[in-house]
């Protein structure tokens, strides 16, 4: 297997998940998030209904490879009961959200599809589950 420099990812992005029931908490998460965060993070828009291949409302922050590890960390620190997705963006869209992607809380199936041609709903909730660390199969011995 040949390796992939890592100097592909242009930037990264996080889509922190909500709904109607978790609507206040999100947007009050990401005012925290443009008052501690604002100066190294662009905030996309707020979307409250399911756009692209996200299932959930979400909203968007994107940031630089050289804030990864700051604002992950901080996002698993602070992200409440909201689930985040969080992806990198190397010009391949599809790879990047269903091979290259992570979560923080609970993982969801995207849906593949946005992304054109045959690709089918993926339930990407296998090996990218943050909170987990490791899938079931991998603690067993």
């Amino acid at each position: 297997m040949s390796s992939r420099s890592t100097s592909v990812i242009k930037s990264w992005h996080a889509h922190i998940y909500f709904d109607a029931d978790s609507r206040d908490a999100a947007w009050a998460l990401r005012q925290v998030i443009e008052q501690e965060l604002g100066t190294v993070i662009e905030l996309g828009r707020f979307h409250e209904r399911p756009v692209g291949p996200h299932p959930q409302w979400s909203c968007q922050i994107e940031f630089s490879p050289a804030h990864l590890a700051d604002i992950m960390s901080w996002l698993m620190l602070n992200h409440g009961t909201l689930d985040v997705f969080v992806h990198p963006n190397t010009g391949d869209a599809l790879s990047d959200h269903r091979d290259a992607a992570l979560w923080i809380g609970k993982s969801y199936e995207l849906k593949m599809d946005a992304f054109g041609g045959n690709s089918q709903a993926i339930d990407l909730s296998i090996n990218h589950d943050v909170t987990t660390r490791l899938p079931e199969s991998s603690t067993r011995r």
